[in-house]
Order: structure tokens, then sequence, then C-alpha cells
């Protein structure tokens, strides 16, 4: 078992860059860890619409390949996170803006907001918000219809 980190760190960098190649892409990976997730982000380049992918697919297909190539050589950390020239990023920020609309609705009218079907990342983002405004915030529905309710604190 690599139980290191750093060491699952520096083998996924070295992965994605080499996968990277295989397209001619000769890039540096930027990889850190947040929360026991190694974080890969790959800079902004001519390749940037290929390597994302419609919506996002190619890019999720990397970190796919990432995790699963970590798993088969032993390493305990798997957990990967990979964002192409910050679309990941940019995305959380646009989604932060619409959810503190959401946010000051609920708070202002006081009713409670079904919000429309998202993924597990997207959700994690409004729960953060949520919280950070004081609404309590949970998950409802299963699989594709799994969605957010958003309500005021029970006083």
């Amino acid at each position: 078992m690599n139980n290191s980190l750093e060491e699952a760190i520096t083998y996924a960098k070295k992965y994605l860059e080499d996968l990277l190649s295989f397209f001619g892409l000769n890039t540096d990976v930027y990889a850190t860890s947040d929360d026991e997730v190694i974080q890969l982000n790959v800079p902004s380049t001519h390749m940037n619409g290929f390597l994302i992918g419609q919506r996002g697919e190619n890019m999720r297909s990397l970190q796919y390949l990432t995790s699963t190539a970590l798993k088969n050589n032993n390493y305990e950390h798997t957990r990967v996170n990979v964002d192409i020239a910050e679309y990941k990023k940019q995305r959380a920020d646009r989604l932060r803006d619409k959810a503190e609309a959401w946010v000051k609705q609920v708070r202002d009218s006081g009713e409670p907001m079904d919000l429309e079907p998202m993924n597990a990342a997207d959700r994690r983002v409004v729960h953060q918000l949520a919280a950070e405004y004081g609404l309590t915030s949970e998950s409802a529905g299963e699989g594709r219809e799994r969605h957010i309710v958003l309500k005021r604190e029970e006083s």
C-alpha cells in the first residue's frame, strides 16, 4: 500500500501529464491536495475544448482514468479532481452567484425553495453557501432527480 498523499499526488500528476502527451499536449499539470482529494489543474491551452468535452465529459473521463490508475497501483489516496483551464472553478463561481440569489429569496420570503436537480459537486457548493447565510439545506430525491431544498432556520 502506497500510503503517502505526496506519493499519490506525484503519481497522479505524472500519469495525467503522460496521458495528455498522447494527445500531443506537453504541459505541466499543477497538483495539490484539498481535504484528501488530489487536485490536478491543467493550464489553459489550444486544446481546452477537446480536453473539457461536452459538458465536461472528457474532463470527467481523465479524472476517472487517473483515479483508476491510482487504485490499480495500490495508492491509499485515489480521489482525484481534474480541472482544465479553471472550467470547474468558473462554473462553481457562476453557480455561487445564482445560489446567492436563491438563498436571499428564501431568507427574505421565509418560503422553502426546491432547486433544480444537480450533481453532487454542485450540491456541495450550494450547501456550503446556504450554511454561510444561516439557512438549512437538505438533498431530496433519488439519482438524476436529486436536488436541494433550501429553508430558513426553524426558530
